[in-house]
């Protein structure tokens, strides 16, 4: 595998792609995420592994995201997210609402290749009013009165995420973060950003190869060093607390979240 840029990782994203990305506390490629906002790419469609924090309230302030297939989108312990809860109201995005079980099984089912999985937990919800894609059918396993949901495969264009390391081969270690082992599994391409690169086979490790990403499932890495900064990436750093709430801040309004993003390459770079 040779090493390429963060630039050249994202540089064949086209605008409207599909994009899955993970909560906050699984490996978000914010480095990548601001690589993508200064190409311009636009139109997104964001799917959140099932939710998500600053990295989509990044995206949908600068303009990027057309669509927002969430299970929530907030900043956790610093408050709303600002761009996001902007957005919604001036109806500026698509915001496809949904749960976390629903997007989980959603990816699943892509990842199994099947068009769709059952679950029960939004029967009696509105979400089956405003969401038409969602089914409601008579259990085919019961005699009837048995209502059950099916929701359809989530085949992401693009899988984004950042990993503590991969190899020389292209394979990707994940350690605890386990649903972005199903986020490559079930998108056409997946684009990791990792803190390191290593020599030797992380298949062939014993104890790194279970939590370990197969390279035929990964598309391209590129190495990316606090790749996940402001947030925390498992193992290696905590997330930085004094710049998640300059974001909250900032985020509130449309000068000050202008302020924050000329400023952002800067910080990343701390």
């Amino acid at each position: 595998m040779s090493e390429i840029s963060i630039e050249r990782l994202i540089a064949d994203i086209p605008n409207g792609a599909r994009i899955a990305v993970p909560t906050s506390r699984s490996g978000v490629a914010m480095a990548a995420s601001r690589a993508l906002i200064d190409r311009g790419v636009r139109d997104l469609h964001l799917v959140t592994i099932p939710t998500a924090g600053i990295q989509a309230d990044m995206l949908i302030g600068t303009g990027c995201v057309a669509v927002a297939e969430t299970a929530g989108i907030t900043l956790d312990e610093f408050g709303q997210a600002g761009r996001f809860v902007a957005a919604v109201k001036a109806g500026e995005i698509r915001l496809m609402d949904s749960t976390c079980p629903a997007i989980v099984s959603g990816l699943q089912a892509g990842e199994k290749g099947v068009p769709f999985l059952p679950i029960r937990g939004l029967i009696g919800s509105d979400l089956l009013v405003n969401r038409s894609d969602y089914r409601v059918i008579d259990n085919p396993m019961a005699a009837s009165g048995d209502p059950i949901v099916l929701v359809p495969a989530i085949v992401p264009d693009i899988a984004l995420f950042h990993a503590p390391m991969a190899d020389k081969f292209g394979n990707v270690w994940i350690g605890k973060m386990r649903e972005l082992m199903t986020m490559a599994h079930a998108a056409k391409q997946t684009l990791v950003t990792v803190e390191q690169i290593v020599d030797g086979n992380l298949m062939e490790d014993e104890l790194r190869a279970p939590a370990t990403i197969p390279e035929m499932f990964i598309t391209n890495v590129a190495k990316a060093k606090n790749g996940a900064w402001p947030l925390g990436l498992d193992g290696c750093y905590e997330a930085d607390a004094q710049a998640l709430a300059d974001y909250a801040n900032a985020a509130r309004s449309d000068q000050g979240f202008s302020a924050y993003m000329a400023q952002a390459p800067a910080k990343a770079a701390q």
